[in-house]
């Protein structure tokens, strides 16, 4: 889908306050492994564990989500006031595709985004919903959709260290009640999906030896702040050129941990593979 640019939107009186409102404390960053679409509507450890985060998360007053399932040329954040659900995938049940997530979106922080972000031109896209990348997390984190949020594309056409730089810039939205959320996987390998044997369910925890590896070397560049090698991961071992073969699902991470502070305490969450070559490992700077 063509993101389609616009004016500049009118803020009304009470986002004109808000824009200008100066939080004292800074917003958490999360990055979430979202895997599969499912964790929207299942009962599982990862859906629960999501949903354990998001009592513990402050109310923000806007979500800026960097999801995996929207890339486009150029940069954009979504314009709509009330945003439709996507259900961009296949071959799942109906209730996934009767599922709607209707929270609204937000002008104000649409704008705060583009004023925000100067390394590039942010388009205002008003067709753009929210993917399942976005709605299967906020719905375990936020269950009643009563927080606005937009999306910010990825650029295809742009290397780790332009989608690094440009997240960096991002960083004075979490002053603001801004949530800031990457969905993705850190390590999203189809062409190695393997159920573990016995098993007919995709998020029992399995993973092929080189996807632990993996994961494990990601969980210790974060915490080490090592941003140079998780910026050139694909040259740091074969282990990490394995885990993401394309980088869409690997960059949101990215997004996340370029938002950290000194100050920001480090703790992640869902620490499994499944799938074979997935990783729902997730990371949460900040306090809860």
């Amino acid at each position: 889908m063509l993101p389609l640019t616009g004016s500049v939107m009118k803020l009304s009186a009470l986002e004109q306050v808000t824009s200008s409102f100066e939080e004292t404390s800074l917003m958490p960053v999360l990055f979430v492994g979202h895997g599969s679409p499912m964790n929207a509507i299942e009962d599982n450890p990862f859906s629960r564990e999501m949903k354990a985060i998001g009592k513990k998360l402050p109310k923000p007053k806007a979500i800026l989500m960097i999801s995996a399932h929207w890339e486009t040329k150029g940069t954009y954040v979504t314009a709509a006031e009330k945003p439709e659900t996507i259900h961009d995938f296949g071959g799942f049940p109906k209730e996934l595709f009767d599922t709607q997530y209707p929270a609204p979106g937000s002008k104000w922080l649409a704008e705060e985004t583009q004023k925000t972000v100067t390394s590039t031109s942010v388009g205002l896209d008003h067709k753009w919903g929210f993917d399942h990348g976005c709605w299967s997390v906020t719905k375990n984190l936020y269950p009643n959709a009563d927080v606005p949020i937009i999306q910010l594309s990825l650029d295809y056409t742009r290397d780790a260290q332009y989608h690094y730089d440009l997240a960096k810039q991002l960083f004075s939205l979490r002053k603001k009640g801004v949530l800031i959320i990457g969905s993705g996987n850190m390590v999203h390998n189809f062409g190695y999906v393997a159920m573990k044997p016995g098993s007919q369910d995709f998020n029992e925890p399995f993973g092929h030896a080189w996807a632990l590896e993996a994961n494990d070397t990601f969980k210790k560049l974060i915490t080490a702040n090592d941003f140079k090698s998780l910026i050139n991961y694909k040259t740091y071992s074969s282990a990490l050129k394995l885990s993401a073969p394309t980088p869409e699902h690997y960059l949101p991470m990215l997004y996340s941990i370029a938002l950290r502070d000194k100050t920001d305490h480090l703790s992640f969450f869902n620490d499994a593979a499944v799938g074979g070559s997935f990783s729902m490992t997730s990371v949460v700077l900040g306090k809860l």
